[in-house]
């Protein structure tokens, strides 16, 4: 009987993968030893949805993503900000544009971007489509003055003239901005990492998957420490965020006597219809305003999105304005903040923030350490 049951488990797990294979989904992966290492482990259970969009879609959003023809002057793509090779992020304190022009914040990763809420630090677009656009049209980012531009850069190009007939069969294979921002959305969902040592750990049940001190640390991030306040997860999935909006006094001291005048600047610009976009990233003390600068509502000034944990290891610098340089740093940080935040302090030892970083550093990806050949810069005719 129990031989039966093996042959039966066996048999439905070769049609779980042959049905995932055709479907498109290259998620599976054994090891030597023989255990099974899904990329999707630890991640909501819509992770693999991506295989229901078009391929042609995806390709045609990857083509986009990594053109530099889609900046002022040939010299910025998406992936200009958003490394592979740096889990989609750049490294640096603020994201640098067009012309070396620097900006007021911090490039967040794409990697898992599909299940936020929210878009940017302070939230103003609220799905992957309705951002896609924004940083080609900003003149410190891709810098092109129009809609009109981009197209333009498009339509120069017999190459998209095929890949979006391909992408969009029904109707005109002409290029639109509404096309290019699903395209890049297409391409953007698919960019998923989790399998964490974590991950295996936690979900699946490996043992040996994270060391002592990063199990110790785990106690401290749910327990005393109160990480999980914030950046938070259950025994489902995994995305280490609230998806909200919380003040860590990161920044918001430098403009604290300005605020009266800065607030009325953005309620100026808003009543005017002018671009918050542009303001923001021009402006390095209205980029401390944060979420209120979309809702206007004082309790949100200073506030920013809580940005996911996993791969935080690789991301460095962090917060929204790149100001904390290292890891531990910013778990100090953070402590700090735990601590305002429930009026009494937070006190652990230095063996125990290590256990904290050593936690940390087991949301690392194999995804996002070594990004797979298909995440690479495609080439571009002219």
């Amino acid at each position: 009987m129990l031989e039966k049951l093996k042959l039966m488990r066996m048999r439905l797990w070769c049609i779980h993968v042959f049905l995932a294979s055709l479907a498109g989904l290259a998620f599976f992966a054994t090891t030597e030893a023989g255990e099974i290492f899904d990329k999707l482990r630890g991640l909501p259970s819509n992770s693999g949805e991506q295989a229901q969009q078009s391929p042609s879609l995806i390709a045609l959003g990857k083509q986009l993503f990594f053109d530099k023809r889609l900046s002022a002057n040939g010299t910025i793509s998406c992936a200009s900000c958003h490394m592979p090779e740096k889990a989609f992020t750049d490294g640096k304190a603020l994201a640098i544009g067009i012309n070396e022009q620097v900006g007021t914040r911090n490039t967040p990763s794409l990697l898992n971007a599909k299940f936020n809420t929210s878009f940017f630090w302070d939230g103003r677009r609220d799905t992957l489509e309705n951002q896609a656009l924004d940083p080609i049209l900003n003149p410190r980012e891709h810098g092109l003055t129009d809609l009109d531009s981009l197209l333009n850069a498009i339509q120069i190009d017999s190459v998209y003239s095929k890949l979006f007939a391909s992408a969009f069969p029904e109707g005109s294979a002409e290029a639109s901005a509404k096309k290019v921002s699903y395209a890049i959305a297409a391409y953007e969902r698919t960019l998923v990492a989790a399998d964490s040592p974590f991950d295996r750990f936690y979900y699946g049940g490996n043992q040996s998957a994270i060391s002592a001190a990063a199990k110790r640390g785990l106690k401290l991030f749910q327990g005393s420490a109160k990480c999980v306040t914030c950046h938070s997860f259950d025994r489902q999935s995994a995305l280490f965020t609230d998806n909200e909006f919380h003040q860590l006094g990161v920044g918001i001291t430098r403009i604290a006597n300005e605020l009266p005048e800065l607030t009325k600047r953005i309620v100026k610009l808003k009543e005017q219809n002018l671009s918050l976009d542009s303001s923001i990233l021009h402006d390095i003390k209205l980029a401390e305003l944060g979420r209120f600068a979309v809702t206007m509502r004082p309790l949100d000034i200073g506030r920013f999105r809580t940005p996911s944990l996993r791969n935080v290891a690789l991301t460095a610098p962090y917060m929204h304005d790149g100001s904390i340089p290292t890891l531990p740093e910013a778990v100090e940080l953070e402590l700090y903040y735990r601590s305002t935040e429930i009026g009494y302090p937070l006190i652990l030892t230095p063996a125990e923030k290590e256990d904290l970083v050593q936690f940390l550093e087991s949301l690392n990806s194999p995804a996002a350490l070594a990004p797979p050949r298909e995440w690479q810069a495609p080439q571009t005719r002219p």
